[in-house]
């Protein structure tokens, strides 16, 4: 596959961690993620097709059906079961927001981190993308204030760290990748299960509003 297309499912990749970043309804936040994990299924596609392992192509099927469908329609249902349209707010406002969303991106991209995106010259853009999805991920975990909105932020992340890992030549076995998927469908399942206990304890999935946990 070229790499310009490559760079072209990354920066979709990118640009849905700053729409995570900005949304304001829960709904649109758990389609995105959808969308960003179709890409990393797209990238594990092109290593199938470059190497033929059929295990690759497993994980590739795994992926679409946990990452792509499995975990969207959960967060729809939970979203649905508590009319929770709309995400909670953000610590920092819009304008901090993008601010801190370009400072980020800028560090990915400097020279700073050249030692760690040039591991491999080649796809060197495309490890500063990754990298500036893991900054922009570990940022969403923890400038928003939603439960649902961290969980996407957790997955998030997950997602940019094993786009970060193939690129850099790091790829891990087929098999390890169908365990990793297998431990975050069981996540996704426990994560909606206790989301779906705080909102019924709380009235909120607003973690601001679990102060009294501390007490």
């Amino acid at each position: 596959m070229d790499i310009s297309f490559l760079q072209f499912l990354l920066g979709i990749m990118f640009l849905t961690v700053i729409f995570l970043h900005l949304a304001k309804k829960n709904f649109t936040a758990a389609v995105a993620y959808g969308i960003q994990s179709l890409m990393i299924c797209l990238v594990f596609l092109n290593s199938f097709f470059e190497t033929g392992n059929i295990y690759t192509y497993i994980v590739v099927l795994l992926n679409l059906v946990v990452k792509v469908i499995l975990a969207p329609l959960f967060f729809i249902r939970l979203i649905k079961k508590h009319a929770l349209s709309f995400s909670v707010n953000t610590y920092l406002n819009t304008p901090f927001t993008l601010i801190f969303i370009a400072v980020l991106t800028s560090i990915a991209h400097s020279q700073k981190f050249l030692p760690l995106t040039g591991i491999v010259p080649t796809h060197q853009a495309l490890l500063s993308i990754a990298l500036s999805s893991i900054f922009l991920s570990l940022f969403l975990i923890i400038n928003r204030k939603g439960a649902i909105s961290q969980i996407l932020g957790i997955l998030s992340l997950e997602n940019s760290i094993v786009a970060f890992i193939v690129f850099a030549g790091l790829e891990q076995a087929p098999g390890l990748q169908i365990g990793v998927i297998f431990n975050i469908f069981v996540w996704i399942i426990i994560a909606t299960i206790f989301a779906s206990m705080v909102y019924k304890h709380f009235g909120s999935h607003d973690v601001t509003s679990m102060k009294n946990l501390t007490d």
